[in-house]
């Protein structure tokens, strides 16, 4: 027989963000332990709350499965001595395995004796071994921020105020903090009372009684109703935003909408202010007409019913009235504040203590956008468009806007810069340049921000790879992996002629002028592997083999519009309707590859020519290889490379008819002259001995 299992955690509230992380590992731990456990069960299903994170489990089987299994030890030359007594290795192999030395035995594997042990076992007691599971379960969790609380020496996210723990109707006994395990749940915090669960498969409803929507796919489903419902009757467009339902999903456990307003003169701030206002300090949901401006409503959720609604808008209300106010007195002080005292307060501000100010860091900016302007050639008016954004870039940091409201910097420097009369051009950029700000995000789409852009980002990351910040395993605290990311995309969205090793060495050249602590070669290895990284998740993002990823890069990555074109012509080749063909092809490359890699020069003679086939093969790529040049010049990918196989016939009778190690080590000198040349044709294009078939 088998029986549901219920398990909640009771809880203070939980901060929104942490709630869906802890249900999802709750849920995988207990599958953990119940396969580990060998308990065979039905379907596991989580839920939470901001008070509760549970998890239920159908068709538990009473007790575990029963054990007999076979335990490979060592080799018999290892377990028996010449007088066939067990060794140490043997004896710590059957004492590992929980069984007598007599027990053990042989059985003979691909023609070696190995020792072997077989553990039997009768399975427990699911109920028996179920209160020290789920407490070692229970405390084995982990959190992004932990408490403690009372005398009690357990750490987790917030105080346990109850559990439930059921075996069908039966309590699992145990307790965690002082907590007792019981039956008996808590409704919500106002509108609900306790709540006896008498069985698992009655918790959803129970609570649901107590006016708590325990389940997260319904509480999701029932808000986002309610808001298309009301945008229906309002011929409103709500925007819901994902991040901040998500927030609002986990701040709630009875959810119903409603909506206020405020008043129409606020809309002369930005609405990109009040949208940030009302979104990060209220968890509003701004509403906009068919043209997307901004109407003078927000929606909200309440955590409770229908009674007094229009209460509690007016509060709400009130409350958004005040915080507006203070927006809009922010951004008419602004007003007062020039561009030049603005980035005369950055010299104040420290960026780095390694790295200096943020003036500093604008002026390291301004110098490497220009050069990048030279390097690319840009139009006058386009350069000193880059010049004077890269100069202003920062200084709106130093508004009360940026102060109260960090996410909106750029934006506000945007709205600043242009009531300042700066070119539109110039201001469009002080914004773009933060982009693309997060995984997702859009490149810049004028060229002038996405120069500055280029240039604060690889400034960033050339400044920390310099005083040895590189990150390493998870650890990322500037956000260096998200930049180099956003350099990859911005090159590849604007087509920029730009290599990243012309990027890397601009970027140095700046930042030799304040002294590197590190060498410059040092660095620009670490900054090599760290890109190719970066460029390893775009080519995998477009679908690319991960065999084609690794041959395209061993050829080089720096031109990245070139590498995504080798990447997908190969992939292209590999998997086309002449696949067979393309790998005979690739089986010669690699031939010359492998025996080029002895060559000791790149020099021919063709009067050391003793065959005809090895005159017609270098014959044959003195034809072709301008051709391919030309081809690889003009980032033709692929003419280039069915230029190359174009000498598949001639290199695959090179080798039937020649011996290239001729005893003759002036002709063998020759011969790997004649690979070598072909063979650097070929690995610009990619390193094909790394394809698997």
């Amino acid at each position: 027989m088998a029986k549901d299992l219920l398990l909640e955690i009771g809880l203070e509230e939980v901060p929104a963000r942490f709630v869906r992380g802890a249900m999802n590992q709750l849920k995988e731990k207990i599958e953990k332990w119940l396969s580990d456990s060998r308990i065979e069960h039905g379907a596991v299903e989580a839920y939470a709350t901001p008070r509760r994170l549970s998890v239920k489990v159908t068709e538990v089987a009473e007790k575990q499965s029963d054990m007999n299994e076979e335990a490979k030890g060592p080799a018999r030359k290892i377990a028996q001595d010449a007088q066939g007594n067990w060794s140490k290795a043997a004896l710590g192999f059957a004492r590992s395995q929980g069984v007598e030395p007599d027990q053990l035995y042989f059985h003979e594997l691909s023609g070696v004796e190995y020792v072997y042990a077989r553990k039997s076992s009768i399975g427990a007691s699911t109920a028996g071994i179920l209160p020290e599971g789920l407490v070692s379960l229970i405390t084995s969790m982990s959190f992004p921020k932990n408490m403690r609380w009372g005398s009690h020496e357990l750490k987790f996210v917030r105080p346990i105020r109850w559990l439930v723990a059921l075996f069908g109707s039966e309590v699992i006994p145990f307790e965690i903090a002082g907590v007792q395990s019981g039956k008996v749940s808590r409704g919500h915090r106002f509108l609900g009372s306790d709540a006896v669960i008498e069985t698992p498969s009655q918790y959803v409803e129970r609570l649901r009684e107590q006016q708590v929507i325990v389940d997260v796919s319904e509480r999701e489903q029932l808000i986002i109703s309610q808001i298309k419902q009301l945008a229906a009757e309002k011929s409103w467009d709500i925007a819901i935003k994902a991040d901040l339902l998500e927030e609002v999903l986990f701040l709630v456990e009875y959810p119903n909408v409603l909506f206020g307003g405020f008043e129409p003169s606020f809309l002369n701030i930005p609405q990109e202010v009040l949208i940030t206002s009302m979104r990060e300090h209220q968890r509003y949901f701004p509403v906009f007409n068919g043209e997307g401006a901004l109407l003078p409503y927000f929606v909200t959720v309440r955590n409770g019913d229908l009674r007094s609604l229009d209460l509690v808008a007016k509060g709400n209300e009130k409350v958004l009235r005040a915080r507006l106010s203070d927006a809009k007195f922010f951004y008419e002080e602004d007003h007062k504040l020039t561009i030049d005292y603005a980035l005369s307060k950055l010299e104040n501000i420290v960026y780095h203590e390694e790295l200096g100010s943020v003036a500093d860091k604008v002026r390291r900016i301004r110098a490497t956008a220009d050069l990048l302007s030279s390097h690319l050639q840009l139009g006058g008016e386009v350069s000193n468009d880059v010049s004077r954004a890269a100069d202003i870039c920062k200084f709106d940091l130093v508004s009360q806007m940026v102060y109260e409201f960090p996410e909106l910097q750029g934006i506000m420097g945007e709205d600043y810069a242009r009531k300042a009369g700066e070119r539109e051009e110039v201001a469009k950029a002080i914004n773009e340049h933060y982009q693309p700000r997060f995984a997702g995000d859009r490149a810049p789409s004028g060229l002038t921000g996405a120069i500055v852009s280029l240039a604060d980002k690889i400034d960033t990351i050339v400044g920390c790879f310099s005083i040895g910040i590189v990150p390493t395993g998870s650890q990322d605290p500037y956000a260096l992996r998200r930049q180099a990311a956003g350099i990859v995309q911005i090159i590849l969205s604007h087509s920029l002629k730009l290599q990243l090793s012309d990027l890397y060495q601009i970027a140095l050249s700046v930042h030799e002028g304040r002294g590197l602590k590190r060498d410059a070669a040092e660095i620009r290895k670490d900054l090599s592997d760290f890109f190719a990284l970066r460029v390893k998740n775009v080519l995998s993002e477009q679908g690319v083999r991960y065999d084609v990823v690794d041959a395209v890069m061993a050829a080089g990555f720096a031109d990245l519009s070139v590498t995504i074109d080798r990447a997908s012509v190969i992939q292209t080749f590999a998997a086309g309707e002449d696949r067979a063909e393309f790998k005979l092809t690739v089986e010669q490359f690699n031939r010359v590859s492998n025996l080029a890699s002895k060559a000791t020069t790149t020099s021919v003679q063709p009067s050391l020519f003793a065959e005809q086939e090895e005159k017609e093969l270098y014959g044959q790529w003195v034809k072709l290889h301008p051709v391919f040049t030309e081809a690889v010049g003009q980032g033709e990918i692929a003419k280039a490379l069915q230029t190359l196989t174009l000498l598949t016939p001639y290199i695959h009778t090179y080798f039937e008819k020649v011996m290239v190690m001729s005893p003759d080590e002036a002709v063998r000198t020759n011969r790997l002259a004649t690979l070598s040349g072909i063979a650097a044709d070929i690995a610009q294009v990619a390193d094909f001995s790394k394809l698997v078939w």
